[in-house]
């Protein structure tokens, strides 16, 4: 675990390519050809008001390099449920992504209550950054309402943390396992950028069919 003292700034963020579509983000080089190099680019960010937050994108706004969920038949997990996750927005001193959950399977999925969230360190080890049920700057939570989503229906959360000064020591994480609820099958996002991955606490809304406002 590796902890970082107090952020006496706002740094922009370089857009992580993490959550809002599901799928997984070589072509062999030809016979006779060398293999192309590995190349590893990340965008500069776009410039952002402080004061606030861009708006958090859907599902219907998918990032790349998200990471494919276990897959069971075609491409679904065996609960029939699917977690996904938007890149990340920055506000100052606040981050925060979408998260989505899509029932994949061909019976009604019921959902009722928070994602289950938890930072992860470099080795994948379980850190200990606490993980409250709320709203943040980018949203109020609404609590808990009960859906039975259909085969292709979707509900979704706003995911967010703080790194401020008055936040102390902030521990850095190096990915987000993420599950639509306790029992269910978690993935794992990584956090790529250094200002990203600190933080001092995470801030979950409930499941809604919307987001909040």
């Amino acid at each position: 675990m590796r902890v970082r003292t107090t952020i006496l700034a706002a740094v922009p963020v370089a857009a992580t390519p993490v959550l809002a579509g599901c799928a997984g983000f070589l072509v062999p080089a030809g016979e006779g050809e060398p293999a192309p190099s590995p190349t590893s680019a990340r965008s500069a960010p776009a410039a952002v008001d402080p004061l606030r937050p861009e708006p958090l994108p859907t599902a219907d706004a998918p990032a790349q390099g998200a990471p494919a969920p276990e897959a069971t038949t075609a491409g679904c997990p065996a609960s029939g449920a699917v977690v996904e996750m938007s890149e990340v927005q920055a506000a100052m001193f606040h981050r925060a992504v979408t998260l989505t959950l899509t029932n994949c399977g061909k019976k009604p999925y019921r959902v009722h209550g928070y994602p289950s969230v938890r930072a992860l360190g470099e080795n994948g080890e379980r850190l200990p950054v606490p993980v409250n049920a709320g709203g943040s700057m980018f949203g109020n939570d609404e609590g808990p309402q009960e859906v039975m989503l259909k085969p292709g229906g979707t509900v979704t959360s706003v995911l967010a943390w703080v790194s401020t000064k008055e936040g102390g020591d902030l521990i850095e994480g190096d990915a987000l396992e993420i599950a639509a609820a306790p029992d269910a099958g978690a993935r794992t996002f990584p956090l790529e950028s250094h200002d990203v991955r600190l933080m001092d606490e995470l801030n979950t809304t409930a499941w809604r069919t919307a987001l909040p406002g």
